[in-house]
């Protein structure tokens, strides 16, 4: 099967996963809405994520902290002094693109381009005759940086309003809120503040769809720690992020860690986990040991003491921070890809099949009454199940018809009411990989499916 991110779009938009944003105006670029089986999907991954490293940590917390914050949060966290992006324009045809995604999609990922000077990558285009990808000629502008945090404004007298950004990442909230947490929590180092919120940032380069938007959604964590374990927490996170992504049902052959070869002058290590998207390898999520840098630029610049007090030894210092970040959307996405697939039936029919782990797949159950007539016995079941888990409801067109819309959405279950159901209080149960159908009670219905889509 040769998986294109058309394929990827066009099932996006036709089953309700995901339409372009304000498509009725002919959409406006790099922004998505996620429709009615793309909002359960994504619920259910940030469900996952919040399970595995908020609910089943016993020492990690969770904020949800504000979008626009003070300004001076930024000026502390670097952003306003230096957050752009390398951007070159075609003369020919007035494209805008990063000149790093260039040079790496002509090396196909053997250079890295983040290492490099502006200069060096002009060079290194002009020598290898890098051309625009969107209309073929090379002409390009030097390079220009280009502001990625977007501006906004605070106040209502015209001439005496205040600049504020919308935020291009969640982290600094936590930072900011390191004390108040460790204060109510009572939470003594080792401990993270976890965080799953929109961020914003002025993305100008073509987004290859999910992959890279304006607004999109991350779900992070900071580990506060002393120096000396720091390294030791650094790894673990690397292994357990890897295994997040794997037990979510994406596969080790499509994954793998990348370090980074350029660091920031206060980070210790940095690694990416990267995914083989359709358009290549591209990060997934990202591990980062950033030091004491983010806690001591905030107690500079906000002037407030950020030192922890180790109540067993009385020490005071800043923690050093891991953090681990992975985005939501790009997470969909990439599950998304996973799941796709193209089978040949015996018959010499094609379906299509998303083949998401049930945890995160949008409905768990299909309810399906085998005819019209048997309507009222189906919703009855369908109440008794969505009190449950998330499930929906089908009576148009034939039996298998149904069944194939459902596997396209990737409901894992589907739940066939027919006459028999009327005599015995039974239903047939299909699972959606294997095709397989089984007679169970519908009193048994609730704990089958419950055990069957644990994460």
């Amino acid at each position: 099967m040769n998986l294109t991110m058309d394929k990827i779009v066009n099932l996006c938009k036709t089953r309700g996963f995901v339409f372009p944003g304000s498509d009725i105006y002919g959409g406006f670029a790099n922004t998505w809405d996620f429709g009615p089986i793309g909002v359960e999907l994504k619920n259910n991954i940030k469900r996952a994520w919040w399970k595995r490293f908020v609910q089943e940590s016993d020492n990690t917390y969770g904020v949800d902290s504000a979008i626009l914050m003070n300004p001076k949060v930024w000026e502390a966290s670097g952003h306003v002094a230096s957050f752009s992006d390398p951007k070159m324009d075609c003369k020919n045809c007035k494209t805008r693109h990063r000149a790093d995604n260039l040079i790496e999609a002509y090396s196909k990922g053997k250079v890295n381009a983040e290492a490099m000077t502006n200069e060096g990558m002009e060079q290194y285009i002009a020598d290898n005759d890098i051309k625009c990808p969107n209309c073929g000629k090379r002409d390009w502008t030097p390079i220009r940086q280009f502001k990625l945090m977007f501006e906004t404004s605070r106040g209502t007298i015209d001439g005496e309003k205040d600049v504020i950004y919308l935020r291009p990442e969640t982290c600094q909230g936590e930072y900011v809120n390191f004390l108040n947490v460790q204060r109510t929590a009572r939470a003594k180092i080792p401990f993270a503040i976890a965080q799953i919120g929109k961020s914003f940032r002025n993305e100008i380069t073509p987004g290859n769809f999910l992959f890279r938007t304006v607004e999109f959604e991350q779900m992070e964590l900071q580990m506060f720690c002393k120096e000396d374990s720091s390294m030791d927490i650094y790894n673990s996170y690397k292994e357990q992020a890897l295994k997040f992504v794997q037990d979510l049902g994406l596969s080790q052959d499509h994954l793998r860690f990348h370090d980074h070869d350029k660091l920031a002058h206060y980070a210790k290590a940095a690694c990416d986990i990267q995914y083989l998207f359709p358009i290549g390898w591209q990060e997934l999520n990202g591990i980062h040991h950033r030091g004491t840098w983010d806690l001591s630029r905030h107690e500079q610049f906000s002037g407030k003491s950020l030192q922890y007090l180790d109540p067993f030894t009385n020490e005071r210092y800043i923690p050093n921070i891991i953090e681990y970040s992975i985005g939501a959307d790009r997470l969909a996405l990439a599950l998304l890809c996973e799941a796709y697939d193209e089978e040949l039936l015996e018959q010499g029919d094609t379906r299509v099949v998303m083949h998401f782990h049930p945890a995160i797949a949008p409905y768990k159950v299909a309810v399906l009454p085998l005819q019209k007539n048997l309507a009222d016995k189906a919703q009855e079941v369908l109440n008794k199940l969505n009190k449950y888990f998330m499930c929906t409801y089908d009576e148009a067109g034939s039996i298998g018809k149904r069944y194939r819309r459902q596997d396209e959405i990737g409901t894992p279950y589907c739940v066939t009411i027919d006459f028999d159901t009327l005599e015995d209080n039974t239903v047939t149960i299909r699972e959606r990989d294997s095709m397989k159908q089984i007679r169970l009670d519908i009193d048994k219905l609730v704990q089958y499916v419950s055990e069957k889509i644990m994460f």
